[in-house]
């Protein structure tokens, strides 16, 4: 068995794309995904399954998150280990304002983070990582113009934490390596 760490984009915003933490919890165990725990209602649960491929365990919680729900649910697998690096990664800039992550599904190519690092500004910073894009910003980030929907135009799908909850996830879930490969 393996340990992952599932990421949900697009879930609880609005009326129409509810997926309360017990209703994830319960697709992912009827997936026999075994030892599930999910933290806050945002879309973050961690499980063990024997599966290795990152790309299969997307598929299949997808499959039953659209069963389940009726709508697509865009997941982002990372093992506990990647988790930490990117935690680490992190605190490592420092930065004062707003640190928010966005999770990538998919690695970029070098072309791509240079156009979506080059999008900042000043006071609007990326930073890529692997599948982590660093977004330092100011102290309102309902105002920013660096978003995730900007990452996403350059990189392709990704969901987005604030550095609080990347962090907490890391500290609570990335301890627990029992056999996650890196």
């Amino acid at each position: 068995m393996a340990t992952y760490i599932a990421f949900l984009r697009a879930i609880n915003l609005g009326a129409k794309r509810k997926f309360p933490k017990d209703a994830i919890r319960a697709a992912v165990e009827g997936v026999g995904f075994t030892e599930v725990e999910t933290y806050i209602n945002t879309g973050n649960v961690r499980f063990d399954t024997t599966l290795r491929s990152r790309a299969k365990i997307e598929a299949v919680l997808e499959e039953a998150f659209l069963a389940d729900r009726g709508f697509e649910v865009p997941t982002i697998v990372f093992t506990p280990r990647e988790l930490r690096a990117i935690a680490d990664e992190a605190a490592s800039f420092g930065h004062g304002g707003r640190h928010y992550v966005s999770l990538l599904k998919d690695a970029p190519s070098a072309a791509a983070v240079k156009a979506v690092e080059a999008a900042g500004t000043a006071d609007e910073v990326a930073r890529v990582g692997g599948r982590a894009v660093h977004l330092l910003l100011g102290e309102n980030y309902h105002e920013a113009r660096l978003t995730n929907a900007v990452i996403e135009k350059h990189l392709g799908v990704a969901t987005n934490r604030n550095l609080t909850v990347v962090s907490a996830l890391a500290d609570k879930w990335a301890g627990e390596q029992r056999g996650a490969r890196p």
